[in-house]
């Protein structure tokens, strides 16, 4: 059996490295801050990063200079508006100017799904009749050849890493998540590596136990990190809830262009990783999934 288990700060040192393009999972929940808060300690940057909706994640990669280039489905603060450092990132180039490519959450699930079984591009009606494919070149017209009909087009997208959050995967890097999947299969197959946080590392058996929630086989997966809370602000269906109050104090407090680079140095530069990011947090015992949310 290939152990595949390794420490957060050495599966990013070894997988991650400027000027890649990174696919960086989680739809609503799952979402690996950990990993994320990881590769900007580690001053990694140039980056081209993919990600279906990267909420407050995107405001700290492009406060860090992480990022040179966004590609979404839809970016801002959920349920509160928009992120404020990516707007002044489009509108006026500050902190630094930062390309966006934006798509219909079909048509970037399309790139990902392509980047997945091997096409060049994938079909599809999402985008027709509106504005984007004026303002994002990648999205093209075709004729079908049966039909006649015009569609639009998108190519496939091949991630250099791939990095996602999930409820728990075992040694080998077979991994398990369940609730909201989304788009992590799809982009996790078509990326060359894979890195994997897990709440929990569990041993084969568990998860043959329900073979229906393996979302990722081990041969996939280049690195697996246990990361309890590693989703936090966000939450883990099963394990925690979303941390609303953060949501909403960060809406408010980035209304002062200095906040950012103060929470950056607080709770990301100034710490040696997770286990240090949960001994300062004073609130997660209330966050915990309680036995109504156990299925």
């Amino acid at each position: 059996m290939l152990n595949k288990v390794m420490p957060l700060r050495d599966a990013i040192a070894k997988h991650v490295k400027s000027g890649q393009k990174l696919y960086i999972g989680g739809f609503t929940h799952c979402v690996p801050y950990a990993a994320v808060h990881e590769l900007i300690r580690q001053g990694i940057n140039d980056l081209e990063i993919c990600k279906m909706v990267p909420e407050l994640l995107l405001d700290q990669l492009i406060a860090a200079g992480v990022c040179k280039k966004i590609i979404f489905g839809w970016a801002g603060n959920p349920g509160l508006g928009n992120l404020r450092v990516l707007r002044g990132a489009c509108e006026k180039g500050q902190p630094y100017p930062v390309e966006i490519e934006e798509y219909t959450h079909m048509g970037l699930f399309s790139r990902l799904y392509a980047g997945a079984v091997g096409l060049p591009f994938m079909i599809l009606r999402s985008g027709l009749g509106t504005d984007l494919p004026k303002v994002n070149p990648s999205i093209r017209e075709l004729t079908c050849p049966y039909t006649g009909e015009r569609l639009n087009t998108v190519p496939a997208y091949n991630a250099d890493v791939a990095i996602l959050h999930a409820q728990r995967a075992d040694r080998e890097g077979n991994v398990q998540m369940w609730g909201v999947i989304g788009e992590q299969k799809e982009a996790a197959f078509g990326a060359k590596k894979v890195i994997v946080t897990a709440e929990e590392i569990v041993e084969r058996e568990t998860l043959r136990a329900e073979p229906n929630k393996t979302v990722l086989p081990g041969c996939v997966v280049h690195a697996v990190c246990h990361v309890p809370w590693g989703a936090h602000p966000s939450y883990v269906y099963d394990y925690y809830d979303r941390d609303n109050e953060f949501y909403v104090e960060w809406n408010r407090r980035t209304a002062d262009p200095e906040f950012i680079g103060l929470y950056l140095q607080e709770w990301v530069y100034a710490l040696d990783g997770r286990e240090a990011y949960l001994r300062k947090l004073p609130r997660t015992e209330r966050l915990k999934a309680g036995d109504s949310y156990v299925v």
